[in-house]
């Protein structure tokens, strides 16, 4: 019996055809993200189809800085998962000042976990009992050395997180 909770995170995908998810996601739901409870999208999806490509697999996101706003689509949310109250944010401005800016959007409020983007930079660090995670971009690296990346988080006695390379 599994008893840690496997998320897997996305950013920064930036799709715009539904040919080109429908790719994505196929790789993704039969690779590394095979086994993972529920997806977590940090925006900039673009392409609102990529959501139903994950079939049954729940599939939570925020909106980014390139997304039309649209219901169901929130700029920030907290979600449950396996007792961790999870934040998930886009972000904005300077890729060093994200951090920063998206920690301040959930003062005053216990997260376990603070999941981002914007950057296109993976980025993972702990400030006290927080994690902070930005999974980096899964389709464009703007040019650093780094390839394209996804994350997956596993919750279980603390909250474990990890860069993929594609």
């Amino acid at each position: 019996m599994n008893d840690i909770c496997r998320l897997g995170i996305l950013s920064d995908t930036h799709l715009t055809t539904l040919g080109d998810a429908l790719e994505f996601s196929f790789g993704l739901k039969n690779g590394l993200f095979a086994e993972v409870d529920a997806i977590l999208h940090a925006g900039d999806i673009i392409l609102p189809e990529l959501e139903s490509c994950f079939d049954d697999i729940p599939f939570y996101a925020v909106r980014g800085n390139m997304d039309p706003a649209r219901p169901g689509l929130p700029v920030k949310r907290v979600l449950r998962f396996a007792g961790f109250r999870i934040g998930l944010i886009h972000g904005w401005g300077a890729p060093d000042e994200v951090p920063t800016r998206v920690l301040n959007e959930f003062s005053g409020q216990t997260l376990d976990v603070l999941i981002f983007g914007h950057s296109h930079q993976p980025f993972l660090e702990r400030r006290g009992s927080l994690l902070l995670f930005n999974p980096g971009s899964a389709l464009e690296h703007r040019g650093r050395a780094e390839r394209c990346s996804v994350g997956l988080l596993d919750l279980g006695a603390e909250a474990m997180a990890r860069h993929v390379y594609l």
